[in-house]
């Protein structure tokens, strides 16, 4: 069997040998008042990061997020999708209105953590259910749809800034047996890489 055949044979062998997590997607966005549109000078800062996991009959969507240093106070905070070209623009909203359940109003540094059941229409704007096909089922996947497509944000609204003081456009993450896979690719690359080299001289 060649070097190439065996390289081949072993790169399988270990995506096989992966868990799978294709049940499981995660976002990310970093948020900032230079990231609304238009941009603004709030030196607020934070983060927020969704996943959406899918088992069976099963849709959820885990938001957390961390927030401080807001020139004004907490309003608001929700998903809007979907952007007309990804990174910019703006959208309406697609999750809860007026915002998040259970997320800290009137306050200018916060933490949140909630996991909603995206087979229930109050998980989502009904604007957003209406626009995208009239049922749950169609709005999770035109927002799951924009996720991937880097065209879904999140934004926070403030007492200073109605329409977002910070945001953020929300950018799938690699899973970790993603990284694992290509790191080994590139190690296996290395050493046929050496024992040609090592053959020729």
């Amino acid at each position: 069997m060649s070097i190439t055949r065996s390289l081949a044979a072993a790169l399988l062998a270990c995506a096989v040998a992966l868990p799978v997590a294709a049940s499981q997607s995660v976002y990310y966005a970093t948020l900032s008042g230079a990231n609304e549109s238009p941009p603004n000078a709030s030196p607020g800062t934070g983060w927020a990061r969704v996943t959406i996991d899918v088992v069976s009959t099963t849709k959820t969507m885990r938001v957390e997020a961390s927030f401080s240093g807001l020139l004004g106070t907490s309003t608001a905070s929700h998903i809007h999708c979907c952007t007309a070209s990804p990174d910019s623009g703006n959208a309406g909203v697609a999750t809860q209105t007026p915002t998040f359940v259970g997320f800290p109003l009137g306050v200018t540094s916060g933490t949140y953590d909630n996991t909603f059941d995206m087979t229930l229409d109050s998980s989502y704007n009904p604007a957003f259910i209406t626009a995208n096909g009239g049922t749950p089922g169609s709005a999770f996947n035109a927002l799951t749809a924009g996720l991937d497509a880097n065209r879904a944000y999140f934004n926070l609204h403030s007492s200073e800034f109605g329409g977002g003081e910070i945001r953020g456009f929300l950018h799938p993450v690699p899973e970790p047996e993603t990284y694992a896979l290509m790191l080994l690719g590139l190690a296996a690359v290395g050493a046929v890489t050496r024992r040609r080299r090592a053959r020729a001289s």
